[in-house]
């Protein structure tokens, strides 16, 4: 199990977890080893920009929603690119913020949102 597929079975859990994702693909949103935090969302109130923890085919990414279509969720990077859709019970959680500044749009969408539940990994 990768270093993402062991974070996403913890923000399943309940947890919220701060960790440095590697790679260029969410640039500048996030870049490659910023100190990033994850709780867990509430999937009915994804939106389109939110970025997200989900898996789509078999890979776990830290990528943003690009559409919505009822139960379907539309997941690609910040450069373009579309991974594909999932179904909501594959996005495990919401990035809250990167280096400590919260994200937009975050505000009703975190379950369990509680600040003493923050594990770092």
């Amino acid at each position: 199990m990768g270093m993402m597929d062991a974070v996403a079975a913890r923000v399943a859990q309940g947890e919220r977890v701060r960790f440095r994702p590697t790679g260029s693909s969410m640039v500048p949103l996030i870049v490659s080893r910023q100190l990033v935090t994850v709780a867990p969302v509430d999937t009915a109130k994804l939106e389109v920009d939110d970025i997200v923890l989900v898996r789509v085919a078999g890979t776990v990414y830290l990528h943003r929603v690009t559409a919505l279509s009822g139960q379907r969720v539309q997941i690609g990077n910040n450069r373009g690119g579309i991974n594909g859709w999932t179904s909501r019970d594959k996005v495990f959680g919401l990035c809250v913020d990167v280096d400590g500044v919260p994200r937009k749009n975050i505000a009703g969408k975190v379950v369990q949102d509680d600040p003493d539940e923050i594990v770092t990994s």
